[in-house]
């Protein structure tokens, strides 16, 4: 009925007005006429929106609506024809006339959803059947708590269900509150010793906001310093991999070529339900604040939390502190000790942040996450903090201006890794010199993902001649790679992908004779290959599906590629490779299916 016009939003406990209505904007790709400046702004331009997606009807979803948020669904009301709005929330609002109150799952549905996460079959059940009544009774019909006690027993032994039966039988659990659910639901973080570090990866993902879209990207990121996990990212998605089967968390994938599967993960992500995400900030806040290792805050406004204001404020212990601010945060920070903090997430909303002065001192810094989840591109200010830090070695910027920060740019001379995700460059790389020998000499990796206003890469880049890793996704605008590239020549994978304006790959590229990945998909505009691309003496995977354009018999140097293990592309290109592979015996030819994969935009 109402075809692609069904618009979700998630309120949650504390709701935003501007930025739900600048959300479904660019969910629907539509730009507001004028800069959104207040809530009466954002409702004053709704309409216009919600009649241009027209003329099919539209349904508005408001989920997760809190008591004391309801007054949402007036603001949200027009006089729409076939304009319905549709609340979701875990009290029953008496002033809406039309309400369906869904019960608590019966015996018999309860049962099924147990039976179905703990991949239990009817008829070859190796759990006595009252055990599992007892369970599923100890529940009490609550689908998530189902969902995720079923999938902590699922492929346990016998003895392990009695066990945690026995564990369990403290009472009946009946639960009509979140409050009642919360020490409950811990009952799911039982971890084997060999396993614990799966439940310290579900405590983490804490640090983000409610229901946010995590990126793989950030968690190996953190994970490979805190638990020196393999920086590849196999053991990180292994470990989120194993929280999704237990219903702690929900890994989301994109679909992979098989050279793509242990090497590839910046498209994946993770979120998680607002009520397990209350149950990790519930388990980490069990110890006193000086003791926990990781320390989570959310600041709303100025007011910040009373130990932080206190003067004879003790140092704190955590390896992991995140601190998020909401839109109406002043940059006010008072002065914290945190000498072990290994990991430092930073959330914010605002189109200007002040990094807090503390940063200078935390000299046991590893990993520094900035995150804008506004709607507008943000200046970052005293950046020329980091300077000082001898241990800083990775960086990931979300959705910042980079001009902002070319006016303070200081050496990080222990740097080795810089992501920046839909970042504002405009004429920053032309406005800064990166000299890259000097100013971050032990950088190995860069990643530039959704830039789209990225239309060249400075020329100083080829300087910084130890980069390991060169990736370059989703940046549309990007027309030239520079021609000096070939001095990169410590290169081991190159991924220019989904750069749809990019028609060439420079001569240059023939220098990387330790380039063993180069990809090159979905570079729409790029119609041949390098004349020398045989030079690339160390070369096992080339990934050029997508490439639609490049029509041209491969060169002649192809044949001299021996080690070339795997080739990625669709039929047509297939074809150019197979005389080719009469020469190159070890080749395989992978064919890659026709994929549409949708932006992952959204956080």
């Amino acid at each position: 009925m109402f075809t692609n016009n069904i618009l979700f939003v998630n309120v949650s406990k504390t709701p935003d007005v501007k930025v739900i209505i600048q959300n479904l904007f660019s969910y629907k790709g539509i730009r507001p006429k004028y800069q959104i400046q207040s809530d009466e702004d954002a409702i004053c331009q709704l309409p216009q929106m919600l009649s241009h997606i027209g003329p099919n009807p539209i349904l508005l979803i408001l989920d997760d609506v809190w008591l004391g948020s309801e007054f949402l669904f007036e603001k949200f009301q027009f006089n729409i024809p076939n304009y319905k709005i549709l609340v979701t929330s875990r009290t029953a609002f008496p002033r809406f006339k039309h309400t369906y109150n869904l019960k608590q799952l019966n015996d018999v549905d309860a049962m099924t959803l147990f039976c179905h996460s703990a991949f239990l079959q009817d008829e070859s059940s190796y759990i006595p059947e009252e055990d599992i009544k007892k369970i599923v009774r100890g529940c009490g019909g609550f689908p998530l708590v189902l969902k995720m006690i079923g999938g902590s027993l699922c492929g346990q032994h016998a003895v392990v269900w009695h066990s945690r039966l026995l564990k369990w039988s403290d009472g009946h659990f009946f639960f009509n509150s979140d409050t009642e659910l919360l020490p409950h639901l811990q009952k799911s973080l039982e971890f084997p010793d060999d396993k614990i570090i799966i439940k310290e990866c579900f405590m983490d993902l804490g640090s983000f906001y409610a229901e946010q879209r995590i990126s793989a990207a950030i968690l190996i990121d953190m994970w490979a310093e805190l638990y020196e996990l393999d920086e590849d990212g196999i053991h990180v998605i292994a470990n989120l991999q194993e929280l999704t089967i237990r219903n702690l968390a929900n890994l989301e994938m994109t679909r992979k070529d098989a050279s793509e599967v242990k090497s590839y993960y910046n498209e994946d992500f993770v979120t998680q339900h607002n009520i397990l995400r209350e149950l990790a900030l519930h388990q980490s806040s069990q110890e006193p604040i000086g003791q926990r290792k990781r320390l989570i805050m959310n600041i709303s406004g100025t007011n910040l939390p009373k130990w932080w204001m206190e003067q004879k404020q003790q140092p704190i212990n955590a390896r992991l502190l995140s601190i998020s601010t909401d839109e109406s945060f002043l940059g006010s920070w008072c002065n914290i000790q945190a000498p072990k903090v290994e990991v430092l997430v930073l959330n914010f909303q605002t189109k200007n942040y002040t990094l807090p002065e503390f940063v200078e001192k935390a000299n046991e810094l590893k990993v520094l996450i900035v995150s804008n989840c506004g709607f507008f591109h943000a200046e970052i200010k005293n950046f020329q903090l980091l300077w000082s830090l001898p241990n800083l070695k990775r960086i990931r910027l979300e959705k910042i201006s980079i001009s902002s920060l070319c006016k303070t740019l200081v050496p990080l001379k222990s740097l080795r890794k810089i992501s920046l995700f839909m970042c504002n460059i405009d004429t920053a790389f032309e406005n800064c010199t990166i000299q890259g020998s000097y100013a971050l000499p032990n950088l190995k990796e860069i990643n530039i993902d959704y830039c789209n206003d990225l239309v060249e890469l400075p020329v100083g880049l080829c300087d910084i001649v130890h980069l390991k890793k060169l990736c370059i996704t989703n940046c549309h605008k990007l027309s030239i790679l520079p021609k000096g590239i070939g001095k990169l020549v410590n290169l081991e994978v190159l991924r220019i992908r989904s750069c749809t304006n990019l028609s060439e790959l420079p001569e240059s590229i023939r220098s990387l004779h330790k380039l063993s990945i180069l990809d090159i998909s979905d570079c729409l505009s790029i119609s041949k290959l390098p004349k020398y691309i045989g030079e690339l003496c160390n070369l096992k995977v080339l990934n050029m599906k997508g490439c639609l354009r490049l029509c041209n018999p491969l060169p002649e140097s192809t044949i001299d590629l021996k080690q070339l293990m795997i080739v990625v592309c669709d039929e047509e290109r297939a074809k150019l490779w197979e005389p080719i592979k009469e020469v190159l015996t070890k080749l395989n030819i992978e064919v890659a299916k026709k994929d549409i994969n949708l932006n992952r935009l959204l956080k």
